[in-house]
């Protein structure tokens, strides 16, 4: 799953009449949810600007899927202003959320809807975003806005092993590994940018999960990470009803 949003390029003298185009995909299913945002900003000589791959294996060398990637550019930039997220889901099936793992940008909704045999009452008590969902099956409750970033962890009060995360973040290209532990930002401007991994499995400390990457407007760029530590056997951190104040 990829995000990408183009940044302005700027030059001097003359300029010509521009126009702006925005596509936005979105795909659900049962064990993926592809969530796919482009926006791209063009004029008379286009913006500079490459693709981003990214790839993350373990110890051994094999992918590591659902780790979420950011990537920021370290100067400021002047950004096209972007239509409004579309609603993104966080489904409920055999005692479980799907996906465990989310990200979106500042801004987005999200509906949780219930397609489980039984009743669920989802929760957080993260900072950036604290609110409960009276239990409930099939019928669904209006979408949560998330309009703060950091994590977000999800608990059920009525099954205590159910965990998801939703991961709210500013940076303008965002996603998710794949299978094999790769994603591919396109349409990156050219430029340095920071990038950041995290996943609930990963067990590395976070300084070691950031990178500075280059973009060259002439070829792809690309980071791969090995991670140091084996993988956590339960995502951290986990969600705790004892923190929810009720």
């Amino acid at each position: 799953m990829s995000h990408s949003r183009s940044g302005d390029c700027g030059r001097s003298g003359e300029r010509s009449r521009f126009e702006t185009g925005f596509a936005l995909v979105t795909r659900f299913s049962a064990n993926r949810i592809t969530f796919v945002w482009l926006a791209a900003l063009a004029v008379a000589t286009a913006c500079p600007a490459s693709e981003l791959a990214i790839s993350v294996v373990d110890r051994s060398g094999r992918g590591v899927a659902d780790v979420v990637v950011t990537a920021a550019p370290l100067e400021q930039r002047a950004l096209p202003i972007l239509p409004r997220p579309a609603t993104a889901v966080m489904d409920q099936r055999n005692l479980a959320f799907v996906p465990r793992v989310l990200v979106v940008a500042v801004g987005t909704s999200v509906e949780f809807p219930n397609n489980d045999s039984v009743s669920h009452q989802v929760y957080s008590f993260s900072p950036a975003k604290k609110f409960q969902l009276p239990l409930y099956k099939g019928a669904r409750h209006p979408p949560v806005t998330f309009d703060q970033e950091g994590l977000v962890v999800l608990g059920c009060n009525i099954h205590d092993d159910m965990a998801g995360y939703i991961y709210v973040t500013s940076a303008p290209f965002f996603g998710k590994t794949d299978f094999a532990g790769a994603l591919r930002l396109p349409d990156v401007p050219a430029g340095d940018y920071r990038v950041t991994l995290w996943s609930p499995l990963i067990a590395d400390p976070p300084p070691s999960l950031i990178r500075t990457v280059h973009v060259d407007e002439q070829q792809a760029a690309g980071s791969r990470v090995q991670l140091e530590r084996d993988l956590r056997a339960r995502p951290e951190p986990r969600p705790r009803r004892s923190d929810w104040e009720y």
